[in-house]
């Protein structure tokens, strides 16, 4: 008879999140060599063993696991952008990926906390990450988060309220104000996700 202790438990669980993540970032279709570079990077940092979510706020480990995820309203054609108030910058909204999460279902928990809302995937993507970025924080604590980007579909109507502790407001706007806005207000990322969006949905 075979024992399976605690420890052995939780390395199988987190080999199976490693496959499961490595899946995903190979699943995502780089946009343009940028994107190609985070991509293997990331798989590399899977691969590596190093430890993949946050433990303490705000950089423990100095390199984790975020997902965003950008609302798309399908009719007015419109993202919803948060303007996060430790970031200092409009973002879309999402979260860090908390140990033993599946990053979809980050997305998931977070919509429901940030927006009030259910998480309803965009046609764009499905509940796959459309874009993967890596990118350092800016102020104190500063850290790197490997981000998978999610599309998510909900009428602009829908978002009645939101996480007012984290942001000080929301805003809807087209690709093309989205790519209007000056770089250093957004996520550094915003831009060349927009034009991927845009790409995939064939207009602005």
């Amino acid at each position: 008879m075979s024992t399976v202790n605690a420890t052995d438990a939780s390395d199988r669980v987190d080999q199976l999140l490693r496959v499961r993540l490595t899946s995903l970032l190979e699943g995502v279709r780089p946009w343009d060599e940028q994107e190609c570079v985070h991509r293997v990077e990331a798989v590399e940092w899977v691969a590596g063993g190093d430890p993949l979510h946050r433990v303490r706020k705000p950089d423990v480990p100095a390199v984790h696991l975020v997902s965003y995820f950008v609302v798309l309203d399908e009719k007015r054609g419109e993202l919803l952008l948060v303007a996060h108030r430790k970031a200092g910058l409009w973002l879309p909204s999402g979260g860090h990926v908390e140990p033993m999460e599946d990053p979809w279902d980050t997305v998931v928990r977070e919509c429901r906390e940030e927006l009030r809302i259910e998480a309803v995937p965009s046609p764009v993507a499905g509940d796959e990450p459309f874009f993967l970025t890596i990118t350092q924080t800016r102020g104190a604590g500063r850290h790197t988060d490997v981000s998978l980007w999610y599309v998510l579909q909900a009428d602009a109507d829908s978002v009645t309220s939101f996480d007012e502790d984290e942001f000080e407001a929301i805003k809807w706007l087209s690709p093309s104000q989205v790519l209007a806005e000056p770089e250093d207000t957004l996520d550094p990322h915003m831009h060349r996700f927009t034009h991927k969006l845009v790409a995939a949905r064939g207009h602005l």
